[in-house]
């Protein structure tokens, strides 16, 4: 098979996604630095080359793999602190030493393109399960079918939903799932009480009524990450088919402009804009860690967040205060709508074709698979395990893993699996992101620029 099978065109398109992701990380949010395991080094820019693959063993030398870690905790040193002892215990175990670097979401995505086409990446790399079938097309990740599957472990190991998002329908996966995660709704128990709030909205309408109530000229009754191009795409997403809508249709023609998706992203919006419930500040929360600090620290009540319970701990939140729900649903369910409250969520664990060192970095792959690091670096981070076995542990039995698995077993829809959908992502969120930016100001954005915005960010995709 040929390393990469894009044409001149589809590479194209991947360069302009990067160059739109390199345009939406230059806010006013302040990229922080990666994260190694040597001694700290400056941030590089988001189209920055990414480091090479570890050279191939030679006789007597060790072999060194490069690992390419995503922002799970609630910071890049947090991860740090996190991976580098399980890193050390796989060294222990196999001779084989892991450089680690973890990368913000910010800049993730666009290293990652950079790499599939210059073939200078890492062994190993952490990838969103919804960018699995866009990067699947570049053919520039090892294949696990079945064979490569009996290497780590066998793919019965897996859980079937997660399983479902690591590439393209009828085609061997290019991924396995590392972490699990949904989206649900969290809120402040102790702010609910003293506001006489007894229990969590369950519609829209309840939702920004009790927002309203908690929210003060110092205090804000939502936390959201506005600046974030993944968390306004997947908000979208998941409104979008409370709609009945749908951007991208069976035969995965693009549908961005409906009355479906505007209606969705309105909504979105107007949590800021019209119920002016979210701080506009919030419009330059970008890299996944402010809207959770801030309400870890109170100064919102709720947040839409994936499962979050171990960072929030992290950063000093009295347990008995985090309560955890299903987002809400419309108070009437339009024609079409459909009770989805997620995305399907997770991460993933990837290996370039252009690694030296492929039987190592399965390996590793397996190791980070093993029930024991799923039980480990799952109950550290609050996310679910994406092999069932892990679920023996009572870590994984609490009241809030059942909701979240639950979610993900009876209301999260996936993205589309389309080559397309990264684009879709950077695209939509980047859109959503200067809208955001548009409202904190003042400016009123009203349908009509959602359209605008919709039709020209189709217009943007390339076959």
């Amino acid at each position: 098979m040929h390393r990469f099978s894009l044409g001149p065109r589809k590479l194209l398109g991947l360069f302009m996604t990067a160059a739109v992701i390199a345009t939406a990380c230059g806010g006013a949010a302040t990229t922080t630095a990666p994260v190694t395991t040597t001694a700290p080094v400056a941030s590089a820019p988001a189209v920055s080359a990414p480091a090479a693959s570890a050279a191939p063993t030679a006789a007597g030398a060790e072999t060194t793999l490069t690992y390419w870690a995503s922002n799970q905790g609630t910071s890049l040193e947090n991860d740090k602190q996190v991976l580098t002892p399980e890193l050390d215990k796989f060294t222990q175990q196999t001779g084989i030493k892991v450089n680690l670097e973890v990368v913000p979401w910010s800049d993730l995505l666009n290293r990652i393109l950079a790499a599939t086409t210059s073939g200078q990446g890492p062994d190993v790399l952490n990838i969103g399960n919804t960018w699995s079938a866009s990067l699947q097309a570049t053919g520039a990740f090892t294949q696990f079918d079945d064979a490569t599957m009996n290497q780590i472990g066998g793919k019965d190991r897996f859980l079937a939903g997660s399983l479902s998002a690591t590439g393209a329908a009828g085609k061997p996966p290019t991924a396995v799932p590392l972490y699990s995660l949904a989206y649900g709704l969290y809120y402040n128990k102790a702010q609910f009480a003293a506001a006489g709030i007894t229990q969590p909205p369950t519609t829209w309408g309840e939702f920004v009524a009790d927002a309203k109530k908690l929210t003060t000229p110092q205090h804000w009754g939502l936390s959201l990450e506005c600046g974030s191009i993944s968390e306004n795409v997947h908000s979208a997403f998941t409104l979008s088919q409370q709609q009945g809508g749908a951007f991208f249709d069976d035969s995965g023609k693009p549908t961005f402009n409906t009355p479906q998706n505007i209606a969705a992203i309105k909504q979105y919006i107007d949590f800021m804009q019209s119920d002016k419930i979210v701080n506009p500040s919030d419009a330059e929360y970008s890299n996944g860690t402010e809207a959770l600090s801030d309400f870890a620290k109170g100064k919102s009540s709720m947040m839409i967040w994936q499962a979050a319970s171990g960072s929030l701990a992290q950063l000093g939140m009295n347990a008995a205060d985090i309560g955890v729900a299903a987002l809400p649903l419309p108070d009437q369910m339009p024609a079409g709508g459909k009770k989805v409250t997620s995305m399907v969520a997770g991460i993933n664990l990837a290996v370039f074709n252009s690694s030296k060192n492929k039987d190592a970095a399965l390996q590793f792959v397996k190791f980070m698979t093993s029930t024991p690091e799923q039980e480990i670096l799952n109950k550290t981070y609050g996310s679910l395990p994406s092999v069932s076995e892990a679920y023996s542990d009572p870590a994984f039995q609490t009241p809030a893993v059942q909701l979240f698995k639950n979610i993900l077993a009876t209301s999260a829809a996936p993205l589309p699996a389309v080559a397309q959908e990264s684009q879709f992502e950077t695209l939509i969120g980047t859109a959503m992101k200067n809208m955001f930016a548009e409202a904190a100001t003042g400016k009123v954005v009203d349908d009509s620029e959602i359209s605008s915005q919709l039709a020209a960010a189709q217009q943007q995709l390339t076959p």
